[in-house]
């Protein structure tokens, strides 16, 4: 099963899950809030508004009561419904004077989730609360409410202050949301390059062995068994960019946590002993006991080893190549150095070889870990690519 359709299925899940989760929270809130209306010690701790004589309860101060808690239960999906019926039923319960109950304090929970999950209409929605809120203060002067205008300023505040303290909560989501997806955009642009970077290393090398070697073969043909050792080449060559190329493919192709990790497709020794059989000499001196190396520090040593030879064979074809590994002091050394090519190389060329795509990526690649990488000619007229890695820096 593709780990793709795995993953956006494991997702999908996840996004019911919390969907439903939230409804379920909603809900209990809904629940608790009824209950607690009808407890008359809470009665005290009610939003008492216009202060008009009170009248007794009766069958419709319940459907208020109902009216003022039961819309809780869709305060997230449906903020604005609940804040409709929600303020509705405070209105008319203030205007008719019931006596105080627990249940009023629910308007300001209303306002706060219309601020925070309200997602169209902000502004009109608002508008319209503003609006019922100086009607209702209309409507309480007119029925000899002894309240003024300081009085119903001060609740006006306290209303406006719930709903800035939703919209607060939902500015703070929505940058957390869009922090979330520029990390998430940042990590895939990353992964890209490194896949850009490994498939241009694996690319380039095993091609450029193969395009070098059947240059060769042609010199080659009143020897068959020459001939026969530099086909046999080619093949293991062609084999192991198809292994690379593979591997990478499972990369592109996962996703997620799931995603494979890059791999080292053999060891330093295995791509010295390759290059050699493609008629490239090279001689490989190992410094120093190797420790178990973190992966990401193995694979720069392979990468820095495979970008230097692929230079080698390229411009020095056929000239003495010295591959140096030292493990020393908790890091790790690495050069390539290829003697003079036969043909002096170009300006240009030795441009290319200092700062191309190839060193490029590598020397970030080294970077990343702590690391410092150098190519250049040296004075005797020979290119040489050095690294140096922290061990630490791939843990």
């Amino acid at each position: 099963m593709p780990t793709t359709w795995v993953s956006k299925r494991l997702g999908a899940v996840g996004n019911r899950w919390r969907g439903w989760d939230a409804a379920v929270v909603d809900r209990g809130i809904a629940v608790v809030f009824t209950v607690l209306a009808f407890v008359p010690a809470l009665a005290t701790m009610g939003a008492e508004f216009g202060d008009l004589p009170r009248r007794p309860a009766d069958l419709f101060s319940v459907v208020l009561v109902l009216a003022q808690t039961v819309p809780l239960a869709v305060r997230r999906t449906r903020p604005a419904t609940c804040l409709a019926i929600t303020g509705l039923a405070f209105a008319v319960h203030e205007s008719l004077a019931y006596q105080p109950q627990f249940s009023t304090v629910t308007v300001y929970l209303a306002l706060y989730s219309a601020g925070a999950y309200l997602e169209r209409f902000r502004r009109t929605t608002a508008g319209l609360a503003t609006a019922a809120y100086v009607v209702l203060c209309v409507v309480l002067t007119v029925l000899g409410s002894p309240d003024r205008l300081t009085e119903f300023s001060v609740f006006s505040l306290i209303f406006v202050m719930f709903w800035v303290l939703g919209a607060f909560v939902r500015h703070r989501r929505a940058e957390e949301s869009e922090r979330r997806r520029s990390a998430a955009t940042a990590a895939a642009a990353a992964e890209r390059a490194r896949i850009a970077r490994e498939l241009h290393d694996v690319i380039t090398h095993h091609v450029t062995a193969i395009v070098v070697q059947a240059d060769a073969t042609q010199f080659l043909v009143g020897s068959p068994d020459r001939v026969t050792k530099a086909l046999t080449a080619m093949g293991a060559t062609g084999r192991q960019a198809l292994a690379e190329l593979r591997h990478q493919l499972d990369v592109l192709e996962a996703t997620g946590e799931s995603a494979p990790r890059p791999s080292v497709q053999g060891t330093v020794r295995d791509l010295v002993e390759r290059t050699r059989a493609s008629g490239q000499p090279v001689e490989l001196a190992e410094t120093g006991d190797p420790p178990p190396l973190p992966l990401d520090v193995s694979l720069a040593v392979y990468r820095v080893v495979q970008e230097g030879l692929t230079n080698a064979v390229k411009y020095a074809a056929g000239q003495p190549t010295e591959v140096r590994t030292a493990y020393l002091d908790g890091r790790v050394e690495v050069e390539v150095t290829n003697s003079a090519a036969p043909v002096p190389v170009s300006v240009g060329v030795r441009r290319e070889l200092a700062g191309g795509r190839g060193l490029t990526g590598l020397r970030a690649r080294v970077s990343a870990l702590g690391g410092e990488l150098t190519a250049g000619a040296r004075p005797d007229g020979r290119f040489r690519l050095r690294a140096v890695v922290p061990i630490a820096g791939g843990a």
